[in-house]
């Protein structure tokens, strides 16, 4: 099992204290690249939970989501929201997804996110 980037995981715990949610941030994992921008990850399971609430064949998953998320020990998950997976000229989705990734499988990463223009 590799070991975390420090850094990566002080990110980490500095959002889900809740002192921020404006941390943008890029990260390579399995191939992907993935931009968006950190959650907590109780805010970002409560989100989950109602955008599987409203919908007609997935409601009953949505009480998966809402179960308490303490944990002791630093962050293992960073939890993305607006996030597009880079493919091409294009993000994936072009709205926004939400996206937990474990920290452990990041290979790369920065801070900021990164959009496509035709200009």
């Amino acid at each position: 099992m590799p070991k975390p980037d420090d850094l990566i995981v002080d990110i980490a715990a500095l959002v889900e204290s809740g002192r921020s949610n404006q941390m943008s941030l890029t990260v390579v994992t399995g191939g992907a690249v993935i931009t968006g921008r950190l959650a907590p990850e109780a805010v970002w399971r409560e989100r989950v939970s109602e955008v599987l609430t409203d919908s007609a064949q997935l409601g009953d998953f949505s009480a998966v989501f809402e179960a308490p998320t303490k944990r002791d020990g630093p962050p293992t998950h960073l939890h993305f929201h607006v996030a597009r997976i880079l493919q091409g000229t294009v993000g994936i989705p072009e709205t926004g997804g939400m996206y937990r990734i474990a920290i452990e499988d990041v290979s790369a990463w920065t801070v900021g996110d990164f959009r496509y223009s035709d200009h």
